[in-house]
């Protein structure tokens, strides 16, 4: 019965991962075979497997507290929970070592010189390339671990499986627990931003008619442009650029006009209260990062650790009950969504953000991996935090660098510092351009930055117009 639940729970997260690649997968590539396209709608449901592991977890230990002796509970229980840690693991690892790779090696293989072409030869190659791979990883492991641990290094030599995967899978979770503490502040400064382009912000921040009576405007200048451009052969005109840039003023148009038809309920409370929803969660995280310091420096049970058996329905992970562990659930995704924010906001992945229709599959395949390990790290980066205090199951918690205290004691002072410098900076900056806005000053012939513009220069403006 916990399997049919697995594979109901699995086959819905496929389907919808299916149907997520398929909007972005270019329509016209040649390489995207259906077998690749499944590998890689596998290993994007691995992610989200991975994402939900902490808050299925977390629900299901107060669904058990709030029903103890329910009869249509009973298939909710401890053997589950673990089962789906130790199938993600499973499923990460299978992804990550091998089916990730052999899709990229196949794409790019062509077949040995002197044998015949066709798919078999490029399965051959990409096979070759998959084994040769392996043991370079597995060699530059074993070296590493031989260097740090050496009892751990002569028994990944006897038992692969036990020793060699989870190390190096550590190693992968090391490297996405960084990559977390890197992209997470910037993405949660970036949530404003994104958040605001998404809603109706207030006409006191934004003049919509006057924005869409330029746009209009604009957008008339250009038709008429390209259509001289067609008609006359004197005039040499860049089109295609004038195409673009007219495609762009359409879009802006019907996303003002759309705007200016919102209601006055949409306008003036949906923005502020989405404003201060992110601010809030924001704040929140800071702060329990900031008690979390507090408890790593007074008790040794704040650290991270694994566990064999979740006890599920014994006593409650937050401190607050019920409402507190829905707290924890809303913190992890929505650090998870920050996550992903501060990764493709970044100059260094921005060119991995997948497009409608136009994405190749080997940016596909790219995304796929990035989510992956960014996922799969998500649990121990909500534990070593002290975002919830739900241990980690299975392989997760026998990592060697979760129980040193100086690691874990300093990746939280640098998220909170980080977080905590990117939110005011954040704010201060939106503040003063917003107010740059409603005065008016972006519309002076000279160019209007946050640093010719002094404070006491807007309020001599708000002043001067409220007289």
């Amino acid at each position: 019965f916990l399997t049919q639940i697995c594979v109901l729970l699995f086959s819905c997260l496929y389907i919808l991962c299916y149907l997520i690649l398929t909007h972005f997968k270019k329509t016209a590539d040649p390489f995207c075979s259906p077998f690749r396209l499944w590998l890689c709608t596998f290993t994007l449901s691995v992610a989200v497997c991975a994402v939900l592991l902490l808050p299925i977890s977390i629900l299901s230990n107060e669904v058990l507290l709030a029903f103890p002796h329910s009869y249509y509970m009973q298939w909710l229980n401890g053997s589950l929970i673990r089962g789906l840690w130790n199938l993600v693991f499973l499923f990460s690892n299978l992804s990550l070592v091998f089916l990730m790779p052999f899709a990229y090696f196949f794409i790019e293989s062509e077949g040995f010189a002197g044998s015949r072409k066709g798919v078999m030869a490029r399965v051959y190659e990409a096979v070759v390339l998959l084994l040769l791979l392996a043991l370079l990883v597995m060699g530059i492991v074993w070296v590493a671990s031989a260097i740090l641990h050496d009892n751990i290094a002569r028994k990944s030599l006897y038992d692969l499986w036990e020793y060699y995967l989870p190390y190096l899978y550590s190693g992968i979770s090391l490297c996405g627990v960084l990559l977390l503490l890197l992209c997470t502040p910037f993405g949660l400064s970036r949530m404003f931003s994104v958040t605001g382009s998404l809603l109706v912000k207030p006409r006191l921040l934004e003049d919509v008619e006057d924005t869409l009576n330029c746009t209009a405007f604009e957008e008339a200048t250009l038709s008429r442009k390209i259509k001289y451009g067609r008609a006359s052969c004197w005039v040499k005109l860049d089109i295609e650029t004038m195409k673009r840039e007219y495609q762009a003023a359409q879009n802006k148009r019907i996303s003002l006009e759309m705007r200016q038809k919102a209601s006055a309920w949409q306008r003036n409370l949906g923005y502020p209260l989405a404003m201060l929803a992110l601010l809030a969660m924001t704040v929140m995280c800071v702060l329990m990062v900031c008690f979390n310091v507090l408890e790593l420096l007074l008790d040794e049970k704040a650290m991270p650790r694994g566990m064999d058996d979740p006890h599920l329905g014994m006593a409650s992970f937050s401190m607050f009950g019920s409402l507190g562990a829905a707290v924890q659930v809303v913190l992890i995704l929505y650090l998870m969504v920050s996550s992903v924010v501060g990764f493709y906001s970044s100059p260094l992945f921005i060119n991995l953000l997948p497009r409608a229709k136009d994405t190749n599959l080997t940016q596909i395949i790219a995304n796929c991996v990035s989510l992956l390990i960014l996922s799969s790290a998500l649990p121990i980066f909500s534990r070593t935090l002290g975002i919830t205090r739900f241990d980690l199951l299975g392989d997760f918690g026998r990592y060697d660098w979760l129980g040193n205290f100086y690691i874990v004691f300093l990746y939280n002072m640098m998220f909170a510092g980080l977080t905590s410098a990117s939110l005011i900076k954040t704010v201060t900056w939106a503040v003063q351009r917003e107010l740059i806005r409603a005065f008016g000053l972006h519309k002076l012939p000279l160019t209007v930055s946050r640093s010719t513009v002094p404070f006491r220069l807007l309020l001599a403006s708000g002043l001067s117009k409220i007289q």
